[in-house]
């Protein structure tokens, strides 16, 4: 215990002094001895009163300073084991020295932990800030609400290495969604455009942001999704329209060869029956799938088909002459008068569709010329058997002739006709015989008689003149 030096200076007043004075005066007084102890004890009792609350007061001052520096060391230990700096503040023993000295020695290392934690929170905070404010851009939160929260009790580098390194994941995250989401707007407004839909309003509606750039544009999960609906439900518009004017561009074209619409009022329709062998990919121009350009080509189509509608007897009954002609040229007859009558009767009355007729009639004509094709071998034997008997009538009324010797003007040429004349008639044996088998083999192919100008094919001798034979065209023969 600390011992206190007398006072001895005499320039100060020591209490035994003091109290040779006080017994001093209370002589001259004349104090009695029992007044003075009374006194005298309380004077010791008073100063025993002041050195024990001057010990309370030390003692409670040492603990406080014993407490400050327990709670520094035990600061200083949860920021090294926070911050991960154990290598740099390794745990060691107290250092000696009163303990003013101690906190003395520990004020530096304290003040620098707590400014190193202080910086490891800034960067935490920044860190953990921008993952919470992409993560919320990602599910369409609102980032001005995010207050992330710090693990003082973590605040390591390795830590900190890992949020970053989680960060960086999230803005490779971050930039692809705004990649898909530019990409998607990109093809909205190159099917908008195909299609002449605003695109604006259409993006508008998916999310305000996308159109107005005055906001950061949002690149959440229910963004993209949205805009990946959209764009599916402009493709199934853009291929319904693609097929309803494909559709429409097939009618037009039928119509016009139906109508034989002279190639200027064609051209009028390029821009639609451009796309009628198009893909839906390969349907790129600017507004040609535009409800405009539908509602165009629909009122063409009724306009045609009203013309149609009118023509239709015209066009029927072309079709009759082509299929008429088709027969007529290869010696086959139909009944031309009941088959116009029944064309009439069937155009007025409404109940068949033209197109459907005309279907028919094509289908006739295309069998027509078909069957003619077939006809023709045999058509060309008949044009040279008929040239030969021909050339035989008129040799015989030139050999009846006694001046055709004669030496008059033609006289050569006559002679000439008659040697060839002589040499084909001597032939007609041979194409009676190819021609009734190319006949016959023609009726076992198809199993039906070939009759020329409806009168049958029989065979005959080869003497009989057809050209003589009344009532009968040049293909009637008189059996042997």
């Amino acid at each position: 215990m600390a011992t206190f030096p007398a006072l001895v200076s005499p320039s100060r007043t020591t209490c035994a002094s003091l109290r040779r004075q006080l017994q001093v005066i209370w002589d001259e007084i004349g104090e009695e001895d029992g007044d003075k102890d009374m006194m005298l004890q309380e004077l010791e009792q008073q100063c025993l009163d002041i050195y024990r609350r001057k010990v309370d007061s030390s003692r409670k001052h040492k603990a406080e300073l014993a407490q400050s520096l327990a709670d520094g060391e035990t600061e200083i230990a949860d920021l090294v084991s926070a911050l991960g700096e154990t290598a740099s503040f390794p745990q060691s023993k107290r250092v000696k020295g009163s303990l003013k000295q101690q906190l003395s020695a520990l004020k530096p290392a304290l003040q620098d932990l707590r400014q190193r934690k202080q910086a490891r929170m800034i960067e935490f905070h920044e860190t953990q800030l921008q993952i919470a404010q992409i993560c919320a851009e990602i599910e369409g939160n609102d980032i001005n609400t995010v207050h992330p929260t710090i693990d003082e009790c973590d605040l390591t580098l390795k830590r900190l290495g890992e949020l970053k390194s989680h960060l960086k994941e999230l803005q490779t995250e971050k930039n692809l969604h705004l990649h898909k989401v530019s990409s998607s707007i990109g093809k909205i407004h190159e099917l908008s455009v195909v299609m002449s839909i605003d695109v604006s309003s259409t993006v508008a509606d998916i999310h305000p942001s996308l159109s107005d750039r005055t906001q950061s544009m949002s690149i959440s999960n229910g963004t993209l999704a949205r805009l990946t609906k959209v764009i599916q439900s402009l493709r199934q518009e853009k291929l319904d329209r693609l097929r309803k004017l494909q559709d429409l561009g097939k009618t037009l074209m039928g119509l016009w060869d139906l109508l034989d619409t002279n190639v200027e009022e064609q051209e009028k329709f390029d821009h639609v029956t451009s796309l009628v062998s198009s893909s839906l990919d390969e349907a790129l121009r600017k507004g040609c799938l535009a409800f405009e350009v539908i509602e165009q080509t629909e009122i063409e189509v009724e306009r045609l088909n009203a013309l149609k509608a009118s023509k239709m007897k015209e066009l029927v009954l072309k079709r009759q002459n082509e299929l008429e002609a088709i027969y007529r040229d290869v010696h086959m007859d139909i009944d031309t008068d009941g088959a116009r009558q029944t064309l009439i009767n069937l155009i007025e009355s409404g109940n068949v569709e033209l197109s459907e007729l005309l279907s028919s009639m094509d289908n006739q004509i295309a069998n027509a010329k078909e069957l003619a094709l077939s006809r023709r071998d045999v058509l060309d034997k008949v044009e040279k058997w008929k040239h030969a008997y021909e050339e035989e009538k008129w040799l015989e009324d030139y050999e009846k002739e006694e001046n055709r010797y004669s030496a008059g003007r033609g006289a050569h040429d006559n002679l000439e006709r008659a040697e060839k004349a002589r040499i084909l008639i001597s032939k007609i044996p041979s194409m009676v015989k190819s021609l009734t088998s190319e006949v016959k083999s023609w009726e076992l192919e198809r199993g039906r008689s070939f009759l020329y100008d409806k009168v049958k094919y029989i065979a005959v001798g080869i003497n009989v003149n057809l050209l003589d034979l009344p009532n009968c065209s040049v293909f009637t023969l008189l059996s042997f």
